[in-house]
């Protein structure tokens, strides 16, 4: 059984080792395959990417500059759009602040005026029409004191004379 065994144990090795190399033969033929695979890849990405990928390097190359100097403008023109901005506020405030006071200048103003338009009313109330006014009592009841006066005196001579008082004649 010794040798029997041994002779066990050396075929089971024998075909381990068999079965390891043709495994490993497997292994080969497969990565050879693969290898190739990849190298046809290699080979398409080479002929198609790599182009295109110096051309957009090269068109980058030849844009920086360009897009250096339009970054530049951007910036250039967003300092002074935002310089005429506060420029512009500042005079629209200055506008608006100036017009408040024109505005209440002109408010004061017209108080002021519509003030010394009644005063005024008042002064030439009291310094002219009251005495005008007085006069003209005085004068209407001097003109009813003659008339009543003088009215009798022509009443007793339309009397004699017409027989139709003044009113009725008058249309």
């Amino acid at each position: 059984m010794d040798n029997n065994n041994l002779l066990y144990i050396l075929i089971v090795i024998a075909a381990s080792f068999v079965i390891q190399a043709g495994i490993m033969v497997a292994l080969y033929l497969a990565v050879l395959k693969s290898s190739a695979r990849m190298e046809a890849l290699a080979t398409e990405v080479k002929t198609k990417a790599i182009p295109t990928v110096e051309a957009a390097h090269t068109f980058l190359t030849e844009m920086r500059p360009k897009v250096d100097v339009i970054l530049e403008n951007v910036t250039s023109t967003t300092t002074m759009v935002r310089s005429q901005m506060q420029r512009l506020d500042a005079t629209v405030n200055d506008v608006v602040d100036r017009t408040r006071l024109q505005v209440i200048r002109a408010d004061d103003l017209l108080s002021r005026t519509l003030d010394k338009v009644e005063q005024t009313t008042d002064i030439v109330h009291h310094t002219v029409v009251s005495p005008i006014r007085q006069v003209s009592g005085l004068v209407q009841g001097i003109t009813a004191g003659l008339q009543y006066f003088l009215g009798r005196r022509r009443n007793s001579r339309s009397r004699e004379g017409m027989g139709v008082p003044q009113d009725e004649l008058f249309i």
